[in-house]
Parts: C-alpha cells; sequence; structure tokens
C-alpha cells in the first residue's frame, strides 16, 4: 500500500509499505478518506536543515524540554515515518470478535490507540491507555502518525490503517453530516471542543477568551464553537488578517494583537474571561491567557511549550482561583457529544480549511504554509 511519509524534516514523500491485516478478532481495517492536517504537523514539515539542526542542539542542551524525546525520539522528527493522524475513514473489514462496526461505515479515527477499558480509559484519558503506552520513561504515546516512538501503527494519508478495539476506538459519522466537515475532529477539532464545552455548561453566562497562532485551527475551532455554544462574549486575538477574518466570520469579536513585542502582545482589554483557550503555543500566551480569568476561570492550553522553563504567573493563579489545564488531547471521550453537536447545530467547521486538495497531491499540499490542509478522495461503493 501507499502512505505518505516524513522522509526528513521538511521534506514528504510517497512510501510503499505491506498492507496492514486483522491481527486480532476485535479488529478492523479502514480506508482514509479525508485527512486533515493537524496543526502540530506543521513544525516538522516546515523545518529546514539549519533549524532542524538547531532544534537538535536544543534538545542536546536542554533548552529544550527532555519530555519532548519521549513523544518524538532524541532525533527530533527523523523519517522515514507516515505522518498524518486526523482521519475520516471507511470500514472495510472487521475481526470476528467486532460488533458494532460495518463494512462501509464511516467513521471518525481517534488519532490516539486506546482500549476503553483500562484504568486511564475509564478515567476518560484515551490518550494515555496503559494498554498501548508502557508505564516505563522513555515513551508517552501510542499513536498515529508520530513515528516509532509512538508506535508501529503509522500515519493516516495511507490506503490501509489497522484499528484495534474498532468497537471503542471508531465513531460513526452522524449521517447528513459532510465527512469534509468534521475532517478534523480525530484531534484538532475535538481538542477545541474540550477547551470550550465542559466550561460552558457549567457556565451558562461564560466569557471566552481565545489566544490564536501556533495552533492555528484549534483556536478558530474554539472561537466558532464559543460562539454557538452561547457564550455571552467571545473575544479572538491573533496577528494574521486570514485568522481573523474566518474568527469574526463564526461570530467572535476580533483584535489584531502585536506579536513583535518583546513581552506581552495583549491589548489592554478590560475584560474577565470564565474560559481562555490559548493556541498561540507560547510560554508568553499561557501568562496572558491565565491573567485574564475571572475567579474561578479555566484556562487550556492547547500547543505545544517546547522551552524547559515555560514560567507560570502561580500567584495571579492562586489569588483568581485559576485553573490551566495542558496536556494530549483525549478526543474519544467526547466524540458522540460533539458530532451530535455538529449534527444538530450545522457547526461550520470547514470555514477553518484553508487549502483543499485532492489525496493525490498530498505531498505539495500538506507542507503547504496555510492554516489548514485537508486532502481527500472518493469513499468505495461497498454496497
Amino acid at each position: 500500500m501507499r502512505e505518505l511519509n516524513l522522509i526528513k524534516p521538511g521534506h514528504v514523500g510517497w512510501v510503499e509499505r505491506p498492507d496492514p491485516v486483522l491481527a486480532d478478532p476485535g479488529d478492523a481495517l479502514v480506508r482514509p478518506f479525508v485527512a486533515s492536517r493537524c496543526d502540530g504537523d506543521a513544525l516538522p514539515l516546515h523545518l529546514d536543515g539549519l533549524k532542524h539542526r538547531a532544534m537538535q542542539a536544543a534538545m542536546m542542551s536542554g533548552a529544550i524540554d527532555p519530555a519532548v524525546a519521549d513523544i518524538i525520539g532524541k532525533d527530533p522528527f527523523a523519517g522515514p515515518f507516515g505522518i498524518g493522524h486526523e482521519a475520516i475513514a471507511q470500514v472495510t473489514a472487521v475481526g470476528e470478535a467486532v460488533t458494532d462496526m460495518r463494512v462501509g461505515d464511516i467513521v471518525v479515527v481517534p488519532w490516539a490507540v486506546s482500549c476503553g477499558t483500562c484504568y486511564e480509559c475509564r478515567l476518560g484519558l484515551t490518550a494515555k491507555c496503559s494498554t498501548f503506552v508502557p508505564t516505563s520513561p522513555g515513551r508517552t504515546l501510542s499513536c498515529f502518525g508520530f513515528g516509532p516512538t509512538s508506535g508501529a501503527w503509522g500515519g493516516v494519508i495511507s490506503d490501509t490503517l489497522r484499528i484495534p478495539f474498532a468497537d471503542h476506538m471508531l465513531v460513526r459519522v452522524p449521517d447528513g453530516v459532510d465527512p469534509l466537515r468534521v475532517a478534523s475532529a480525530g484531534d484538532n477539532l475535538t481538542d477545541a471542543w474540550r477547551g470550550v464545552a465542559p466550561t460552558r455548561a457549567q457556565r451558562p453566562c461564560a466569557r471566552v477568551h481565545v489566544l490564536g497562532g501556533g495552533a492555528q485551527s484549534i483556536g478558530l475551532y474554539a472561537a466558532g464553537l464559543a460562539v454557538l455554544l452561547g457564550a455571552e462574549r467571545v473575544d479572538y486575538f491573533d496577528d494574521r488578517d486570514t485568522r481573523l477574518e474566518i474568527a469574526e466570520g463564526f461570530g467572535a469579536t476580533v483584535h489584531r494583537i502585536d506579536r513583535s513585542r518583546r513581552k506581552s502582545a495583549m491589548p489592554r482589554i478590560a475584560e474577565r474571561y470564565d474560559i481562555a483557550v490559548e493556541a498561540s503555543s507560547t510560554g508568553q500566551g499561557l501568562r496572558d491567557a491565565l491573567r485574564t480569568l475571572r475567579p474561578g476561570g479555566i484556562c487550556t492550553g492547547n500547543g505545544y511549550y517546547l522551552g524547559a522553563n515555560t514560567l507560570l504567573p502561580v500567584m495571579d493563579m492562586y489569588a483568581t482561583s485559576a485553573t490551566l489545564q495542558v496536556g494530549v488531547s483525549h478526543v474519544r471521550p467526547h466524540l458522540p457529544e460533539m458530532l451530535d453537536f455538529i449534527a444538530r447545530t450545522g457547526f461550520e467547521a470547514e470555514r477553518v480549511t484553508s487549502l483543499l486538495a485532492d489525496w493525490d497531491d498530498a505531498v505539495d499540499a500538506y507542507p503547504a504554509h496555510t492554516t489548514k490542509v485537508v486532502l481527500h478522495r472518493d469513499p468505495l461503493d461497498l454496497t
């Protein structure tokens, strides 16, 4: 089969791999036909040789947090490996123990592999499933598209994926929902949902602050979802015209910021917020977002914070009883509710897609310098 690989930082190409097979009665095989580029994939795609060597040196010197190596390896993004972990797929085969999935079903493939029954999965921490993630140091994830440190699952821009515990892992796309609308449901779209929806449900008059940037699509999804969820106010901060326009189109109040400033890029604003979504992927962004919270407010950090010494305003947090939640996205528990919400409301998540490209054009399209790349091809006729 054919699989898109990160050959080396900054370069992708098609590679032939053996076809996956059903290895367990609970497995399913699926054929991805929509694949969305995660915000985090832009990092290895846009590393040139000089930047890659600088990142290697930073990891060796300790300037980059050592935990990063547990995710991407000690040689950052050394290829080749299958890239991509957001997919909508069609079930093509099921094991004899699979009872819920049927051949032909259109499903969301969560980015992290999980069993659904271990201690962590029962807590909703499906990206930390202890069935697949060893408790020993040196490995923190089991997932698609991150390379061998995170398991031999491959990338989702491929002809076939093997899905273990298929009845748990896979979630059907609701009837009537365009797969292109939920292209990013396997990670970024659901990550935005978990940063907004749970707290909004507890605070009907919630005010929401979104700082966009590094996690480009997550901030935009969060702003749009917050508006449609009925937040009292949604303020979106960014420095890029294209993203500001999308956020404004969702109904958010937009604010241009100046990232060239050495310290905080935030303008002076009197508002205080129940929810802050920090999607700039910077330590300063975390500090800014936390300092905007109302008493008891919650800030979700959705980006990569690579630096070894990310300073936080702990006394500000203490004074306002603020909560900071950071970490990999545990999307599987949130998928049914979010997909139902999109089916009921018609949330136009596809507004965030800035490049829709043919599957066969992935080598040119996937590395594009743009907010959100989505690849697509026709599903099979399995009737």
